[in-house]
């Protein structure tokens, strides 16, 4: 029983170091509302289409590991910078 604990707790901890590398090296995802296209379509009409309002039209989005690293980077640098 022990040893599926750390199997399974060393399966955590390396799919965490990935997800982290990942966003470190690719910060931006495609959008899920747009599919990546940057656009949205009338649902009517397929030809009719306007850009896409979560993403503004680029079609990415930025992954929430790298939203988590920039919030405790930005708490970080504020917390050591000296008050005079």
């Amino acid at each position: 029983m022990g040893s599926l604990a750390l199997l399974a707790s060393l399966v955590a901890v390396g799919y965490g170091t990935h997800y982290l590398a990942a966003c470190a090296i690719f910060p931006f995802a495609a959008c899920r509302r747009c599919d990546g296209t940057g656009k949205r379509r009338n649902p009517l009409s397929r030809r009719m289409f306007r850009l896409c309002p979560r993403c503004d039209g680029t079609g990415r989005r930025v992954r929430i590991g790298r939203r988590i690293y920039e919030h405790f980077r930005r708490e970080y640098r504020n917390g050591t910078r000296g008050t005079r």
